[in-house]
């Protein structure tokens, strides 16, 4: 068997080489004062052995008793050779400095961006990091088959994804995460989430995301679950890459499909659709419950109810990347890098869809849910790079474009009618969001001892959410292809919805002082800054209905009935009427406006703390109106609040593998957009989704002890305690619609919640276990929480209406909290020849019950079932120019499903309270890579 590469802990080195004959020693950095040197490669010249130091500069190498040269080599450094003679039996030290010698420090800089993305760099920093943080790099994303950033994220402990519903961290969702780009603030293209869904981002744009769970000054107080920062990718040497994948899922690929006639064109194959769908002008751009003429109604929509049956094909997707980098002059570099990527899925949902009236024992709604969606993703990036010896400037600009076609058929009972069940709901709709943000950033030395350092950054963005012409019918099936309706009652309904993003401009500017100490690493720190934003944005809820004339209903053909609605026009049987009320046109005002101050000091070589205050001011107006008269005056809710908050970090060091860190802080949670703006929007099946005005701010209390230990370069071991005390948690909970038989999801704060709970990671070598197993590495981290939330019987003067709040003292676990979550992967490398590495990677998500919504009105709540996924990656390196990847994603199949509880304190008859549920399918795909 051939010797293999060897990175182990001193303390088993000690015992695994007593008795072989080896070489070991440190590799040290001379231009950093003999600090140790890790990942430098050390090789016996003429053989195959060799190793890398671990993150202390240590290696050791077994070899044959004789004499020996070894090769010391690092990127951007010289390279060293030494001839030594070792006995049987001896271990022969050999330490090494090496330094840059003539290299430029151009060269030494550019090597180091690309060296952190590696999996043991990224351990390196967070071992020497002060703060808590967790990151993962495009080198460890590739080996994983991770395609987007949300799927990279999950591989960070204490993080689940939930398919559209974006991450959760230690169990809470989306509503208390924050996100940076480059370390800018950055806006949602969705009203509906916090943060921009991350699945959007391609790896192939992204260099590392950085994971903070715990505050930091320089990052914004809304923040209680993590904050991700994502450094997008920079150009590092010239290359070309082109990628092309393909992929099929089961019921999804090559299966019955339906989509709207309207997006079938070359241009929403792409994601890029006309402008067929736009509101009607004769209608106005201000509402006046105008009711068309039969004639208008005729010519005035450019997009209709007609849906192509086919079969869908495979799901595909493309990428380019080009960069390059010039050298301008003795000390200069300009760089570049272009990257475009485009792919398309093809998903079919089934499953059911319900929810209660409280008013009787049953469903109020009982359907049969199947929607067919045709997804596309496009993403391009432009950075322009300038650095020499103390400056280094960024132009960074990226673009994303998402588009959803839908075709959803709801069929089963509705309005409490169990007895009739062929009540038939169409849904036709498409989802586009455009997002486009640019920004300059870089940093300067202001002196070249690098003791006084000042970076500073602006972004600007612009995005759009839009729902054009979302039309639906609803009726009576009458057979496969038909459909009886009528023209009252909303039987025919269209929406226009356009949330605009106007305007968002964030910037920073921080001044760094290290002082103390004149070897830098061990100086202390002062930091100074600023960061803020300011957020404009406005939306419009426009829809209008069918309105019966000469005639009340039709038969329609189920998937092209726009013959029949046209003939209908024509003879004047029925028009259309504008139903918009005055509430149609919220606008929304917000600054943030912060300024920050950290010391990093440092005690000995043991002690690192880290002390800071960050004070910042939200000023947020919102502008709506009550429903009725167009020409009332807009009301308007402001708030303006500055908030203090204090953060603590420190570190204690063991000894130089592992670290005590603790940390503590005040931060905020702020609603998201859609939670608390004056909107209502209506699905055609009675759900309602209703933001609530009066949500407020949360503060939130975190704190967290962790112990980390680093066995080795390519291994850790962690285990941290935390706990989060919020005051007014934001929460969703359900209630029945006023009159309408319908539901309304919509959002409010409870009277306090306290969360404890703790985090168990490992990332181990199984060749400690067998030399058998040398090629394989596990990693796995679990998190578990308990969570209590304080209701308050008595609520605005009115009686909760919160099912558990009878209680003499009413209290549940928050909603959304996950009690556990467990994501374990196993990975194999191996070599098939010299030019052949491949790596094969098991990964394993799980997630436990949770609340999905709030029960009300003595129903009880809504409950997320656990749900596991299973992903198995085969990553196949051919040469230095070709890459294959083969992946099978949700091996298991297993059904995701919101379940009502059975604690409701009135009767019910239903024995399956399943309220949601589908299955995704078993996904196979393959993607080829080739670099110039």
């Amino acid at each position: 068997m051939r010797t293999r590469l060897t990175i182990l802990f001193l303390l088993f080195s000690l015992i695994t080489f007593a008795q072989k004959t080896s070489v070991s020693g440190i590799v040290s950095d001379k231009d950093l004062k003999g600090e140790p040197l890790p990942f430098a490669n050390i090789s016996i010249k003429g053989t195959t052995l060799g190793a890398s130091t671990d993150i202390d500069g240590k290696y050791a190498i077994e070899v044959t008793p004789g004499t020996h040269t070894i090769v010391f080599s690092f990127l951007g450094y010289e390279s060293k050779e030494i001839t030594f003679t070792v006995n049987e039996g001896e271990n022969k030290v050999v330490n090494q400095i090496l330094g840059s010698g003539s290299v430029t420090m151009e060269d030494v800089l550019v090597k180091a961006t690309v060296s952190r993305e590696k999996e043991t760099a990224l351990l390196l920093e967070q071992k020497k990091a002060v703060e808590i943080k967790q990151s993962i790099g495009a080198q460890e994303m590739s080996r994983k088959g991770v395609s987007d950033v949300e799927e990279g994220l999950t591989k960070i402990t204490g993080i689940s994804k939930v398919d559209g519903r974006g991450l959760f961290v230690r169990g809470l969702e989306d509503r208390y995460n924050n996100l940076l780009i480059n370390g800018l603030a950055v806006p949602s293209n969705n009203p509906f989430k916090k943060i921009i869904p991350l699945d959007i981002f391609s790896t192939d744009i992204v260099s590392i995301i950085e994971t903070y769970k715990t505050f930091n000054t320089n990052i914004y107080g809304d923040f209680a679950g993590g904050t991700f920062n994502i450094l997008t990718a920079n150009p590092t040497k010239g290359q070309t890459k082109i990628s092309f994948g393909a992929g099929y899922t089961t019921g999804n690929n090559l299966n019955d499909f339906l989509i709207s006639k309207d997006a079938t064109s070359t241009g929403d194959f792409f994601g890029f659709s006309g402008n067929e769908r736009n509101i009607p002008t004769v209608v106005g751009s201000k509402p006046a419950n105008y009711e068309l003429r039969p004639s208008e109604a005729l010519t005035g929509f450019g997009s209709g109810f007609d849906v192509k049956k086919d079969k869908s094909p495979l799901n595909t997707s493309f990428s380019i990347l080009n960069s390059d980098k010039f050298s301008i002059g003795d000390h200069n570099t300009l760089s570049y890098l272009l990257s475009v990527n485009f792919d398309n899925k093809y998903q079919v949902r089934e499953g059911v869809d319900r929810f209660f009236n409280p008013g009787q024992d049953n469903y109020d709604n009982n359907l049969r849910t199947t929607s067919y969606k045709y997804l596309t993703n496009s993403s391009a990036l432009a950075v322009l790079n300038f650095k020499n010896n103390r400056l280094n400037v960024t132009s960074n600009t990226f673009y994303l474009k998402t588009t959803q076609n839908m075709i959803q058929d709801q069929l089963g009972s509705t309005n409490g009618q169990a007895n009739i069940t062929n009540s038939f709901i169409r849904l036709n709709e498409l989802q586009e969001t455009s997002y486009l943000n640019t920004q300059l950033f870089g940093n300067y030395k202001l002196t070249k001892d690098e003791k006084h350092t000042v970076k500073a950054g602006v972004s600007y963005s612009t995005s759009n959410y839009e729902l054009p012409d979302r039309k639906s019918f609803k009726g009576a099936k009458i057979d496969e292809d038909h459909t009886s309706i009528t023209y009252t009652g909303n039987s025919l309904f269209r929406q226009y919805l356009d949330f605009d993003g106007k305007h968002y401009l964030s910037g920073m500017a921080e001044y760094s002082w290290k002082f103390g100490n004149e070897d830098l690493e061990k100086a202390n720190k002062l930091t100074i800054g600023y960061n803020g934003y300011v957020n404009q944005m406005q939306s419009k809820f426009r829809f209008l209905i069918s309105q019966n004339m000469a005639s009340n209903s039709v038969i329609l053909n189920t998937n092209e009935p726009d013959a029949t609605l046209t003939s209908e026009l024509e003879n004047g049987n029925f028009t259309y009427k504008e139903g918009t009320n005055a509430t149609y046109k919220p606008k929304l005002l917000e600054f943030v406006n912060a300024g920050y101050i950290d010391g990093a000091f440092k005690f000995g070589e043991r002690i690192d703390l880290n002390l800071g205050a960050r004070v910042e001011q939200t000023n947020r107006e919102t502008k709506y109106k009550d429903a009725g008269s167009f020409d009332e005056p807009y009301k308007k809710d402001k708030l303006d609040k500055i908030n203090f908050l204090p953060s603590l970090n420190a570190k204690y060091k063991l000894n130089d593998n592992s670290n005590v860190r603790f940390a503590g802080s005040k931060t905020i949670t702020k609603p998201v957009i859609m939670e608390s703006y004056p909107l209502e929007f209506v699905n055609p099946d009675g759900t309602i989704e209703n933001g609530n005005r009066k949500a407020k701010n949360s503060d939130n209390y975190n704190f967290d002890l962790k112990y980390e230990w680093f066995p080795s370069s390519k291994e850790m071991v962690t285990i941290t305690g935390f706990s989060k005390f919020i005051q007014n948690p934001i929460e969703r909970l359900f209630s029945p619609s006023a009159g309408s038989g319908g539901q309304i999801i919509t959002y409010n704060n409870s009277k306090k919640a306290t969360l404890y709970g703790a985090e168990l990671e490992f990332l181990v070598q199984l060749e400690r276990i067998s030399s058998v197993l040398s090629n394989f590495s596990f990693g796995m981290n679990t998190s578990l929480m308990y969570s209590k939330v304080e209701i308050e019987k008595v609520k605005d003067g009115l009686q909760s209406p919160e099912t558990i709040a009878v209680d003499s003292n009413p209290s549940r676990k928050l909603q959304g909290a996950s009690p556990w979550i467990i994501n374990a992967d196993l990975k194999y490398e191996s070599e098939f020849s010299k030019d052949w590495k491949n790596t094969m990677t098991l990964v394993f998500n799980a997630y436990s019950k949770r609340i999905y919504a709030v029960g009300t009105n003595k129903l009880d709540n809504y409950y997320e079932m656990p749900f596991n996924k299973l992903d198995f990656i085969w990553g196949n390196k051919i040469s230095d120019k070709w890459d294959i990847k083969l992946s099978a994603e949700n091996i298991l199949n297993p059904t995701y499903k919101i379940q009502m509880g059975d604690k409701s304190r009135i009767q019910i008859s239903e024995s399956d309270l399943t309220v949601k549920s589908y299955k995704k399918g078993v996904g196979f795909s393959a993607n080829l890579s080739y670099t110039f």
